[in-house]
């Protein structure tokens, strides 16, 4: 069979990067020495000690050249609907190449037929149509052809008598190559188009602005692969163990957000203001519209991005756009060159990456329709990636849950992360002229020292926003900053519209500070207001006809048209993202200004309306700091008398803004405060946590808990409470948690157990960690250094390991002589190492792989019970496995009556069986034949 079948289809150009994936890379060489050959199990990129692809992530390559395959221009080779079986068994050919008893050079003589034909022989084809057949065995060669010209250029260890074989395999490429090029299918609108999309894209997202690095000399936005800072998620604690469990990548506690979708199809992503969310989307999409992303990011390949940021689409309270109409929505320039129907294509083609931006940006009465847009989409196009941002609090928890998105939440960032972005701030604030480089390398070893040393200071850099805005203010203060997030936004606030035009050296008319913040102020709170972040530019010109009269400096400049268009070229806080459409250049300073413009009218009874509305948030809380004591007051009364939870929690978040405040309202909070502690519900909970750092501060602590309340309720009320502290996750939380530390409840000190992970493994781990009692718990490691840290402490005899880990690992970190429990909430490498652990007398294990031998369960003469899921347990009973020492055998996950057959023979001495099984009338368990296959066990069946 001719490989050019699939070569008048496929180009090289499309074929070698995706092959290139599978194959481990090797430093060039000059290609005629004599070495030894080398395995091909040592070759591929998805085996052994160099691997970088995950079998999924294989399978995605195979799906990605069958796609293009078929994709591309003429008949389509096969029934649509093998294309899921074809993919199936590309993989499986690719997978049997690092299975195959034969080296490299090995491989170069058979020559790709016949390499072809050994990886037919591993993985037939089964029930696919004669034509589905030939496209595999087609396909299968021209991968093979790459397989083969890779092995012939590795230059280490290549013999000369091969050379010319080589030769022939680069030959070959470029007939076929040129065949390609000779010979367009007219047919090819869709790939023509997504190439021009995918620039566009490139073009438009891959370049990020630094805030304050456009004061002097340098432009104002700068390439996204210098700019782009990595950010973390992590998920929400409610459902953290079973999240865990069906998420492996998160098992280290903290995910890299922009890996977010590599498990997870459709993810609801939430975050605080500047915390990166747009940035994020941005990557993303950038990541996705390269031809070859990197290997982190190779899960994105062969997508097809939209970026739709809510802010847009509903900018005229229209309807949500159909697929037909998203690059018209946006705006983009591109909108009508589109061959019909291609955006349905790609998404019932499930290719692609929905990236849908600010569900806070839709007013409030709106996001019941865009829940149902959402929802809508997600059913008619399944198998594509969805990624939706959200501030915090603008959804309830689990607000797309009935859609199947899983919610994750960016992290603030680290230490570590903000010493990083200081860095990268002011490298890329660099201009080459050594004199001024020489001071921003002074201001920025004084910056890292001051954030390191000034407490509020590094309080407030925890996002990348606030984090640009103290780089800015450090040099255009030459490094002197103020103090406290109001002082922050002020002093941003006069850089941005009196400072900036002068570092620039920009000459024309100048207006003073306090008349265009009146103008500003204004636009902030009729959008507040309206519940939006856009604004019509006919409608800003009305707004700023109404001012223009109290304001004779502005109206000297001309009328609305004028003073509009100086604070969009001027000030630096106005944008104009489409045409008709203006914005401020951050909804932080939209909300500050809000906030001043709330204060200028006193009508504070706004407070209580929309105390309940999550984008009035931000805005109450910086009225509080910048109002005068009295009407701190009386914003915070307000607050108090809606008596809503909510209401008070939000008040109380404001108290640190507060600098100075009637003591009876401070009183009357103080109490309406301590009707909500300690939390009694896991929506109290969300409440306080919502509240940061400063709710520490009215949490009680186990002595108030323990002569308050029966030790039923003092046990679950203080468990509530650890896990409220353990949320908020700052360094100061760590001296309140560590009072729990001798809880008599196993539970609460499971808590602190739990969320070690959260907190500097160091600090954490010598406060409360070494001092949690053990004989009736379960130390967690996520990771290889909580695992060191413990075993620093003295190690533990019952331990949860939560993640993938080496076998290595294990037997360097965990103690034979002590470890008596062991529950694997991950995979290990080899599970042989089990033998090694000899006292061991409770082992569970909820993940690995099929064929995973578990032998080494016999070598372990205390062992008494065994959790495994009920299909391991079945296939080990299947393969002769043995062990008559099992008192108690535990199943997870659904069981059927086939898989439980075979495991009295594996399991002759059970006396306890604990399993589930579906709710579903095929899943439902005989009884009799249960009690028949263990006759002398207890059996608990839970559905």
């Amino acid at each position: 069979m001719d490989p050019a079948v699939i070569g008048t289809r496929l180009a090289s150009s499309v074929v070698a990067p995706l092959v290139k994936k599978l194959l481990v890379k090797e430093e060039p060489g000059a290609g005629l020495v004599d070495r030894p050959p080398v395995r091909l199990s040592a070759l591929v990129s998805f085996r052994g000690q160099k691997r970088t692809l995950t079998e999924k992530d294989v399978r995605v390559l195979a799906a990605r050249l069958v796609q293009e395959a078929v994709e591309s221009p003429g008949e389509p080779p096969f029934p649509p609907a093998e294309e899921a079986a074809v993919t199936d068994a590309l993989t499986a050919r690719l997978l049997v190449l690092g299975e195959l008893d034969m080296d490299d050079v090995q491989a170069v003589r058979l020559g790709y037929r016949e390499l072809a034909r050994k990886l037919h022989h591993q993985a037939p084809t089964r029930d696919l149509s004669t034509d589905a057949s030939l496209f595999l065995d087609s396909l299968a060669e021209w991968a093979c052809v790459h397989i083969i010209n890779f092995f012939t250029q590795r230059s280490t260890f290549v013999a000369r008598t091969l050379v010319e074989q080589s030769r022939d395999q680069v030959e070959l490429l470029a007939k076929l190559d040129e065949l390609i090029t000779r010979n367009p299918r007219p047919d090819a609108r869709d790939a023509a188009f997504e190439r021009r999309f995918l620039s566009y894209i490139t073009k438009k997202h891959g370049r990020l602005q630094i805030y304050g690095i456009d004061l002097i000399n340098s432009p104002g936005r700068w390439p996204l692969d210098v700019a782009y800072m990595r950010l973390e998620t992590t998920s929400p604690v409610d459902a953290y163990e079973d999240f865990l469990r069906r998420h492996p990548r998160y098992r280290q506690g903290h995910q890299p957000a922009d890996e977010a979708l590599a498990d997870n199809d459709r993810v609801l992503l939430r975050g605080e203001a500047g915390s990166g969310k747009t940035t994020l989307i941005q990557w993303l999409a950038v990541s996705a519209a390269r031809r070859n992303p990197d290997d982190r990011m190779a899960y994105l390949a062969g997508l097809i991005p939209f970026v739709l940021p809510l802010r847009s689409l509903t900018r005229h309270g229209g309807h949500l756009p159909a697929p037909k109409d998203f690059l018209t929505a946006v705006g983009a320039p591109l909108a009508g060159e589109e061959p019909p129907g291609w955006q349905s294509r790609v998404l019932t083609a499930g290719r692609g990456l929905l990236l849908i931006d600010g569900i806070d940006e839709v007013p409030e009465s709106e996001r019941a329709h865009a829940r149902g847009w959402l929802g809508d989409l997600a059913e008619a196009y399944p198998g594509n990636r969805w990624l939706v941002t959200s501030r915090p609090s603008a959804v309830p928890e689990e607000w797309l849950a009935a859609e199947e998105f899983v919610e994750l939440r960016l992290s603030p960032m680290r230490p570590s992360d903000v010493q990083s972005f200081v860095g990268r701030w002011h490298t890329a604030a660099r201009t080459g002229a050594s004199e001024e480089d020489e001071v921003l390398a002074c201001y920025e070893t004084q910056l890292l020292h001051a954030i390191r040393t000034k407490p509020d200071l590094g309080r407030l850099a925890t996002n990348p926003l606030m984090c640009g805005l103290i780089c800015a203010l450090h040099r255009d203060r030459h490094g002197f900053l103020p103090i406290g997030r109001k002082e922050l936004y002020q002093a941003a606030l006069s850089m941005l519209l009196t400072r900036r035009d002068r570092e620039r050296g920009v000459t024309g008319a100048e207006l003073r500070e306090e008349p265009q913040l009146q103008i500003l102020q204004r636009l902030a709170y009729w959008l507040i207001k309206d519940g939006r972040t856009e604004v019509t530019r006919d409608r800003a010109l009305t707004e700023i006809g109404k001012a223009l009269p109290a304001l004779p400096e502005i109206a000297a400049l001309g009328g609305p048209e004028t003073v509009l268009t100086y604070l969009l070229n001027r000030s630096g806080l106005l944008r104009a993202p489409a045409p008709e459409t203006i914005d401020f250049c951050h909804r932080t300073f939209q909300d500050f200004l809000g906030a001043r413009a709330l204060l200028d009218e006193g009508t504070f009874g706004m407070v209580r309306k929309h105390a309940a509305d999550d984008q009035w948030e931000d805005v109450i809380r910086m009225a509080v700091a910048q109002g005068r004591p009295r009407d701190r007051a009386d914003i915070l009364r307000e607050l108090l008398h809606d008596g809503s939870a909510r209401a008070v929690v939000l008040a109380a978040s404001c108290l640190e803004q507060a600098t100075e405040l009637d003591p009876a309202v401070r009183a009357e909070l103080e109490r309406s405060m301590s009707a909500l502690l300690p939390p009694r519900t896991p929506e109290a909970v969300s409440e306080l946590t919502s509240v940061g750092p400063l709710a520490l501060g009215f949490l009680p602590g186990p002595e108030e808990l323990a002569g308050a309340w029966p030790a039923s309720d003092s046990d679950e009320y203080a468990q509530l409470c650890v896990r409220t502290a353990s949320l908020i996750g700052t360094d100061e939380a760590i001296p309140y948690l560590a009072r729990f530390r001798n809880h008599p409840s196993v539970r609460v000190r499971g808590q602190l157990a739990l969320f070690w992970h959260r907190f500097g493994i160091e600090a954490y781990g010598r406060e409360v960690i070494a001092h949690l009692s053990y004989g009736d718990l379960y130390l967690i490691a996520h990771s290889v250094a909580e695992l060191r840290a413990l075993q620093q402490l003295g190690g533990r005899p019952w331990m949860r390991l939560v993640g993938d880990f080496l076998a290595v690992n294990l037997l360097v970190y965990l103690n034979p002589d002590q470890l008596a429990r062991l529950d694997l909430r991950g995979t290990v490498d080899d599970m042989s190492v089990l033998g090694e652990f000899p006292l061991l007398e409770v082992v569970s294990v909820s993940e690995c792989p099929d064929d995973t031998s578990l032998a080494s369960l016999r070598e372990l003469p205390r062992l008494r019970q065994l959790g495994l899921s009920a299909r391991h347990a079945s296939h080990a009973a299947q393969s002769g496995l043995c062990l008559p020492q099992v008192r108690r055998l535990d199943l997870h996950e659904t069981a059927t009556e086939a898989a439980l057959e075979p495991l009295p023979q594996a399991f002759p001495t059970v006396e306890a069986l604990r399993l589930s099984v579906g709710s579903g009338p095929g899943h439902r368990m005989d009884r009799d034949r249960l009690r028949a296959l263990f006759p002398h066990a207890s059996i608990s069946v839970t559905e």
